[in-house]
């Protein structure tokens, strides 16, 4: 009788062990089974499509994803497994293929792609040509050129969301003063809001810079797309050439700047913006945090954009690099990647996403410090100010590339009015053009109306005042009220 007892009391114990393993085998496969937060990348015209280049080769040594497609088996069971989710889907082959759009109107620069090292990498579909160059005519790439691959586009563009389990919204990556860089990127961007209205929308831009230009009608090309893309965008992240000319040649010492020494710098702020959606960390930050905590009103969506460290491997040996040094860097004019001075203006909001070898009491300490700078002014209608992330995974960087390989790194997003500077200068630029109804006459030839011209410097007028209302302090409207 006793051993018959504990016959069943060993039967019982059994069926609950295989209870409690089958219940932890549905527990992990249904954690695993999450759904990613997957981004979809659409590089337009020839500064979208470069960007690209660089982004997608960083994201590759990030993963351990070689130019094939392929990670090699010592990566797939180590800390990088699944995260490449975000930015790649597996193929049936077993191959990873980017969640990636290339398009331009002309085929040369994506030809530079389809003969390249990542040829392999992207499917074929991903990458859409045209015949004929938009010649750095917004109405060229908006309403006659672009138009006729606009519907391919969006067809291939939806195939890719299909295939996300959870997409989280479009990196869209351009110039403003390229036609296809301006005029398509409004047109696509007008459509996904149609298509994806609830989906993120976040734009990567090349922004005129003062003095170096590559296109004479790159003022009326920034306005008109800043005019159309207003209503669709829901963060634009700027930068401009010549600041980031001037950040290569003082900190890594390179006395000629290529294109592709920026837009690996480029690569690097995008790298550390999507880290918290593809690796572990302390503080993560989803794509739709940055809306909120950056964005006080709708129409003001333009962050400004600061990496530190940027520093060439001789330097960084005999640097320290702490938190606080990084935090201090990020907020040096020098070092932002547009031209103009935030102390000539207000912060309304900062983001600062660490990463790598970085712990929250430090973070505090450094944000502390920085409060207490007269230099640095913050709105008085804002008082927290600060978003923080903290990612657990250190910077990579390329091979042979100009950046030290370091244990941690920051990228700063702030939402400033002083980036009002920089829309006046260009507003400027453009009344100096349209005065005279110069070069109008090739837009108006594409079937684009006069009118629009008008339309989007008021508009443009109306985001520079704008800039001057959210940055006056509450005590000045009470006085004036009075």
């Amino acid at each position: 009788m006793f051993l018959k007892y504990k016959l069943h009391l060993a039967n019982q114990y059994y069926c609950d062990l295989c209870y409690c393993l089958s219940l932890t085998r549905f527990v992990l496969s249904f954690v695993l089974s999450v759904p990613q937060h997957e981004c979809i990348s659409i590089h337009i015209g020839q500064a979208g499509v470069q960007i690209g280049n660089a982004c997608w080769e960083l994201y590759c040594l990030e993963h351990g994803i070689q130019p094939d497609g392929i990670i090699p088996r010592q990566w797939t069971y180590g800390a990088a497994d699944n995260s490449y989710n975000t930015f790649f889907s597996e193929s049936g082959a077993g191959k990873l293929v980017p969640r990636a759009m290339f398009i331009d109107l002309e085929p040369t620069v994506i030809d530079e792609v389809r003969t390249g090292t990542y040829r392999q990498l992207f499917h074929p579909e991903q990458l859409i040509t045209g015949k004929e160059d938009a010649a750095n005519n917004y109405a060229r790439g908006h309403y006659t050129i672009g138009r006729e691959i606009v519907d391919l586009a969006l067809d291939r563009i939806r195939k890719l969301a299909d295939d996300c389990t959870g997409l989280q919204g479009f990196l869209v990556f351009h110039s403003f003063g390229g036609g296809t860089g301006s005029g398509f990127t409004s047109l696509l961007m007008q459509c996904l809001s149609v298509d994806y209205g609830k989906k993120t929308k976040f734009e990567f831009t090349i922004y005129p810079a003062p003095q170096i230009s590559t296109a004479v009608v790159e003022p009326y090309n920034a306005i008109l797309t800043t005019h159309t893309t207003l209503e669709h965008s829901d963060c634009c992240f700027i930068a401009d050439n010549e600041a980031l000319y001037d950040i290569c040649r003082r900190n890594l010492d390179i006395e000629r700047p290529t294109y592709t020494n920026l837009n690996r710098l480029l690569a690097q702020v995008v790298s550390c913006i999507t880290c918290s959606l593809r690796f572990e960390g302390a503080l993560n930050v989803d794509l739709i945090e940055f809306q909120t905590n950056l964005v006080p009103y709708p129409r003001i969506h333009f962050p400004l954009i600061a990496y530190a460290p940027v520093i060439s491997a001789e330097k960084a040996y005999h640097e320290q690099l702490s938190v606080a040094q990084l935090t201090n860097a990020c907020f040096e004019p020098a070092n932002q990647m547009v031209k103009c001075d935030p102390r000539h203006g207000k912060y309304m909001a900062v983001s600062m996403l660490f990463r790598g070898d970085v712990v929250p009491k430090d973070v505090n300490s450094a944000i502390a410090a920085i409060k207490t700078k007269r230099s640095i002014r913050f709105v008085d209608w804002c008082p927290t100010g600060f978003k923080v992330g903290i990612n657990y995974q250190p910077p990579t960087v390329v091979p042979g590339g100009d950046l030290a390989k370091v244990l941690r790194a920051v990228c700063m997003l702030s939402n400033s009015t002083a980036i009002a500077e920089a829309w006046a200068r260009l507003n400027h630029k453009f009344d100096l053009m349209y005065a005279k109804r110069a070069f109008v006459h090739w837009y108006v030839g594409e079937g684009m109306e006069e009118g629009e011209f008008s339309e989007a410097r008021d508009d443009l007028a109306a985001l520079e005042k704008d800039y001057e209302e959210v940055g006056i302090d509450s005590s000045e409207l009470d006085r004036e009220e009075y």
